[in-house]
């Protein structure tokens, strides 16, 4: 079968794929399209995991077998060199752009490079056997991963397929979900999936006591929330009791208006600068899954708690740095957005993350005092952006009545950096080189004035007779007109 063409931008020379990438299911051999048998027939050199290089018979696929090396990924680049120039097929599981090697391979050699022929994706399987529409169902990865980012997409009445790690994963699913509060949940595990030897079985989490099973399978929770659990939606402005805190938290109504103003979108990255209980960069990193943030805070217990928060949450990702601002912020990545909830103050910080955020990008920042106050109203006034205060009052018992209590209001500054804004009151520095320095004037120079020409300096512009000559007549209604004189007292007029 010949490959189909890759596709080709205007004004790019075609790509001509060196390598195969084949997808094969537990079914292996028999469950592959005459195509993947083709390419693996064909190819000098297949490799693979262990696994799967041991569903080929060997009869059909004489090439040389290479299994991955472990760690996977740090190795890719030089196999893959040295075999390029042989006809090169490479096995992966099920769709390999699906959480498989496909992705590692297109960000290492690039997308061309491969022909890719994808097989049914063990999700595509399990929705099969399930009756559950594939795109209403969500898929979270534990291989490789801490389960703990599985909490992030349980919600009361949704479907989640878990791809497993292995054999203990169904147990350490059951375990979580009961943690978090989702015990009644019901958990189907499906088992070697499009193979001869498939299997599945079930129960409730908070009841889970099967043994492990086979490492190769799926698990399909349908999510059901204790009745006494904490409810946790979906945006931004989570339960002030969701966190471990020591006070120094970002509440709940501030936080979801702080968020809005970040306004966070997929893939993009968020500093936390004083991170404090981490509540900033948690509910940043929850609005989707390719989010990223770093918080950045100068206590190492209050360090400590917010990476116990990130993984009660969801966000096991969520990367801490432990350290002062601004030193801390040196080795980081360029942020989309950038926080400030503490240590506005600090020399330099406010600077420091302003020329560090790249054009098009956020920054807000929160006080409730008057010094960091004047410093945003300062930065308002040179910069833009919105300068508000944040008031939120909560009805409390005051004897037999209610009546209001207030929380101290918040100012909150928020601005996105542009071009025009980003060099906005900014002057250059001078280094200690030229400080100082004065340019000496030569005495070729000195004294020296630029003489003007008589046919210039003589030179008036004469004015048209025309013009000279010339006024503006008044109309007779004007000319003949007066003003007539009120009679009305001082007061009246």
């Amino acid at each position: 079968m010949t490959p189909a063409t890759p596709v080709t931008r205007a004004n790019e020379e075609p790509a001509i794929p060196w390598a195969t990438v084949v997808g094969i299911g537990a079914d292996g051999w028999p469950g592959l399209p005459e195509a993947s048998r083709a390419a693996l027939a064909d190819a000098e050199v297949v490799i693979g995991g262990p696994r799967q290089l041991a569903l080929l018979p060997a009869d059909a696929c004489p090439a040389e077998q290479v299994p991955w090396p472990s760690p996977l990924r740090p190795a890719v680049p030089a196999l893959l060199d040295r075999f390029r120039g042989r006809r090169l097929a490479i096995l992966a599981s099920g769709d390999p752009l699906f959480y498989g090697i496909g992705r590692t391979l297109a960000e290492t050699a690039g997308a061309h490079a491969f022909h890719v022929l994808p097989h049914p994706s063990s999700v595509s399987y399990a929705c099969a056997r399930l009756g559950w529409p594939l795109e209403d169902t969500e898929t979270v990865t534990l291989v490789g991963r801490p389960a703990d980012r599985l909490a992030a997409a349980l919600h009361d009445g949704r479907r989640v397929l878990v791809l497993s790690a292995g054999a203990d994963t169904p147990a350490t699913v059951a375990a979580l979900l009961t943690d978090r509060g989702f015990g009644p949940s019901r958990l189907t595990v499906l088992e070697q999936l499009g193979s001869e030897a498939e299997s599945a079985y079930e129960g409730v989490a908070q009841d889970w006591a099967h043994p492990s099973g086979d490492a190769l399978n799926v698990i399909a929770v349908e999510c059901v929330r204790a009745a006494d659990a904490l409810r946790l939606g979906a945006v931004p402005g989570l339960p002030d009791t969701a966190y471990e805190h020591d006070g120094q938290l970002t509440k709940r109504h501030v936080r979801a208006a702080t968020l809005a103003a970040l306004a966070p979108a997929p893939g993009e990255l968020l500093w936390d600068v004083g991170g404090g209980s981490g509540s900033i960069g948690v509910e940043w990193m929850r609005t989707h899954p390719s989010c990223r943030a770093y918080a950045v805070e100068r206590s190492p217990e209050r360090a400590e708690r917010i990476t116990r928060n990130a993984a009660r949450l969801g966000v096991p990702g969520l990367t801490v740095v432990t350290g002062p601002a601004p030193k801390a912020l040196a080795e980081l990545p360029t942020p989309d957005a950038v926080f400030i909830g503490g240590g506005l103050t600090a020399p330099g910080l406010l600077d420091a993350c302003w020329e560090a955020l790249r054009p098009g990008g956020r920054l807000v920042a929160n006080t409730v005092t008057l010094e960091s106050e004047a410093l945003l109203a300062d930065r308002y006034r040179r910069w833009g952006g919105d300068l508000v205060k944040l008031s939120v009052a909560h009805a409390v018992p005051v004897g037999g009545f209610t009546g209001w209590r207030q929380a101290m209001p918040v100012t909150q500054w928020s601005v996105t950096k542009s071009v025009s804004n980003e060099f906005r009151g900014r002057t250059q520095p001078v280094s200690d080189e030229f400080r100082g320095r004065t340019q000496p004037v030569s005495d070729e120079f000195r004294g020296r004035r630029q003489p003007v020409p008589d046919e210039i300096r003589n030179r008036r512009q004469p004015v048209p007779d025309e013009i000279r000559n010339r006024r503006q007549p008044v109309p007779d209604e004007i000319r003949n007109r007066t003003q007539p004189v009120s009679k009305a007292g001082p007061e009246e007029r």
